[in-house]
Parts: C-alpha cells; sequence; structure tokens
C-alpha cells in the first residue's frame, strides 16, 4: 500500500479532534481519512470488533494487546484498524501510530537487508506508539519476516505499546505460521467480523450515500442490500455504479434503473428466488394461508400482507407485473403495481413496516430452501 502522509489538518471525529499543531513525529504514513469510527456502521455482525477497537483506541496497551481482528474480504477490518489509529493520534494516547500491510512490511525489511539498513528498519517499527499491521496472513512462510516480527513484537509488547493486527482468518488457522507468533497473537484478543445483515448493509449504503451528499429512495436501498451480500465493498461498489449510470444517462435513482444497472449482480439472487416462496414466507410471517393472499378478501390482516408479496416478488424475482398478479389469485397488473408503489413509499415513511419488510427479505434472499 502506498504511504500517504497524515497532514495537521483539524478534524471532528469520535469525540476526538486531530489537532493541526500535531508535531511531526506524531503523525505517520498510511491511514486514510475516511476509515474513523465516525463513518463506521455498526450491526451485529461487527458490534463486538467495534467495542473491542474503542476500547483499545481509549486505552492503549491495556485493554486488549495485542488486537486481532479476522474476517472475510471487504467487511470492515482495515476501516476498524485506522480508525484506532486516528483515535489514538487525535487524542494524544500514542505519540506515532504507524499502520502497514504485512506485504509493505516484509517488502521493507527485503529492502533493509540488502541496503545493510536493519537498523533504520528496526527504529522505524520498533519505537512507534501503536503498531498497526494489517493482512499478517501473508507472513506465514516467510521464515525473515516472521523471526523479525517477533523480535519486534517482543520489543513493542514489552514496552507497552499497542498491537493491532488483522488477517481472513484466526491465528490458529494461519498455516506456516510459526507457533511462537500464534501464541502471541492470542495473548490479547481476537474477534472476528461476519458478513452484515440486511440490515446493516441498508444502513451502510445510507451512510455512504449521506457521505457522498446523494439522496437515494428506501426502496432503492433496501434492493441493493438485498442483491449484493457478500460484503461491504461490493455494496459500496453496487452503489457507486447506479449512482453514475443515473446521473450520465440523467435517468432516476429507482429501482428499476438498479435492475438494469446490476443485472450481473442480481441474476443470481432472482434465479434462486420464486414467487411461491416468497408467498410461504410472507404468509408463514403474518400466520395466514397462503391460499389467503390469493383470494378475494381484502380485510386488512390479509390486504397489507399480500402487498408486502406483491412488492417482494416485483423486486426478488424476474416475474412481470402480469405474472405476479396470476399468482395473486389473478389479479390485473395495475393492482401489483398500486401495491409496489404503495409499499415503496411506506418503507420511507414508516420505519416498523421498513423493519418488516427488511426482515422478510433477509429471511427470503438467505433461506437454503429459496428454491422451493
Amino acid at each position: 500500500d502506498s504511504a500517504t502522509a497524515i497532514e495537521g489538518q483539524a478534524r471532528r471525529g469520535e469525540g476526538h479532534r486531530v489537532d493541526s499543531r500535531l508535531r511531526a513525529e506524531d503523525r505517520d504514513d498510511g491511514l486514510n481519512r475516511k476509515f474513523t469510527f465516525e463513518h463506521f456502521v455498526v450491526g451485529p455482525s461487527n458490534r463486538f470488533a467495534h467495542a473491542a477497537s474503542m476500547a483499545v483506541a481509549e486505552s492503549p496497551a491495556k485493554a486488549y494487546n495485542p488486537l486481532f481482528i479476522y474476517g472475510g474480504v471487504g467487511l470492515g477490518k482495515t476501516h476498524l484498524m485506522q480508525a484506532i489509529g486516528w483515535t489514538m493520534i487525535g487524542s494524544g494516547r500514542a505519540n506515532r501510530v504507524t499502520y502497514v500491510s504485512s506485504e509493505q512490511f516484509t517488502n521493507e525489511l527485503i529492502t533493509a537487508i540488502q541496503t545493510k539498513t536493519t537498523a533504520r528498519f528496526r527504529e522505524r517499527y520498533r519505537h512507534v506508539g501503536a503498531l498497526l499491521i494489517d493482512d499478517i496472513q501473508f507472513i506465514a512462510g516467510k521464515e525473515a519476516t516472521q523471526e523479525e516480527f517477533f523480535h519486534t513484537f517482543n520489543a513493542l509488547y514489552d514496552a507497552h505499546k499497542q498491537i493491532v493486527l488483522s488477517s481472513d482468518r484466526p491465528p490458529k488457522d494461519i498455516d506456516g505460521l510459526e507457533e511462537r507468533l500464534v501464541s502471541r497473537f492470542e495473548w490479547g484478543l481476537v474477534t472476528d467480523i461476519q458478513p452484515p445483515d440486511l440490515e446493516t448493509r441498508s444502513a451502510i449504503l445510507r451512510q455512504k450515500a449521506k457521505e457522498a451528499q446523494v439522496e437515494v429512495p428506501d426502496d432503492l436501498t433496501l434492493f441493493i442490500a438485498s442483491q449484493v451480500t457478500a460484503n461491504i465493498r461490493e455494496l459500496e461498489g453496487a452503489l457507486i455504479r447506479v449512482v453514475a449510470y443515473a446521473r450520465f444517462f440523467a435517468k432516476p435513482l429507482a429501482v428499476e434503473v438498479a435492475r438494469e444497472v446490476l443485472k450481473d449482480m442480481v441474476r443470481e439472487v432472482r434465479a434462486r428466488v420464486t414467487v411461491d416462496f416468497i408467498q410461504q414466507q410472507v404468509s408463514g410471517y403474518f400466520r395466514i394461508s397462503p391460499e389467503e393472499l390469493s383470494s378475494a378478501r381484502r380485510q386488512r390482516s390479509i390486504l397489507y400482507p399480500r402487498q408486502v408479496a406483491m412488492f417482494l416478488c416485483r423486486s426478488l424475482t424476474d416475474a412481470s407485473l402480469p405474472e405476479i398478479g396470476r399468482a395473486f389469485g389473478g389479479r390485473d397488473h395495475t393492482t401489483v403495481l398500486h401495491a409496489v408503489e404503495k409499499i415503496g413509499q411506506e418503507l420511507a415513511q414508516d420505519s416498523h413496516k421498513k423493519r418488516v419488510v427488511d426482515h422478510l427479505t433477509q429471511l427470503i434472499t438467505t433461506s437454503p430452501d429459496s428454491t422451493s
């Protein structure tokens, strides 16, 4: 990763201010300004890792040392690590913070050995207030790097300096990592980050839209969040694609536009989900029978679930309006369109109804039986 110098521009975040008068030795490379706790969206999948990171940022080398965060690609590990760094700098709790990838650490070590400047290398990494190393799994199998990092770790730990590491797996599962390092990585706290649930993905999209100063309708946020489930990076990429397309071609930010732009991403989810399965899930949730969804009854207890089911069929399947209408007792396509528009509007106005639709979307798109 290319290093970027931390400028002394004052900014607010996490209750601390990065002072414009920071001394040069308090600044370091590698930190990205957008990765702060203020911009991190907390949900069930990352709540413990976030809390641990906050504790470390507020009490370096006291709460958990080292802090080891693991999880899949694009789930927020780098964001949390850098947020720790920014908070330490802003509060003055660490006189110098260094953030690097394990690849950069290895490359600098190789250069130092070749140029006979290992003393300078050790000065850089062993005399810091905190050391944050991303993707530590890549030092596995590299004997010289592991040897150097072992001594760097010991020097920092003995000096009561905070160490934060990230990986795609827990220490004991990193093949080729020396046992003495596995043991040290487990001295503090090992915590994981899981893929975000639907509600968290929706919240992340709203946060990204806010940062970009773009107004995104709630039904569009829900649609993108229901289709892109792998990681936050892909989620952000999907939003950028939709917004860019809408701007370039003067299109509205709407579900239909997103469906076209994201058709490659959407196809996999939509191929799995059927109208029949949606009817089963919705009727089960509202404790009515699937037959009642297709009946002529118009009581509120039946009408609302029917409209929700129609909305989800339109959002999550390739079925046309007439096809959805036929599946709901032979109703006209205009009835389906009215239901879709009505529920879409309610998502922006009623937080309870939004939670219901979010929950059902999560249930439907993540179920292994969605093609049944």
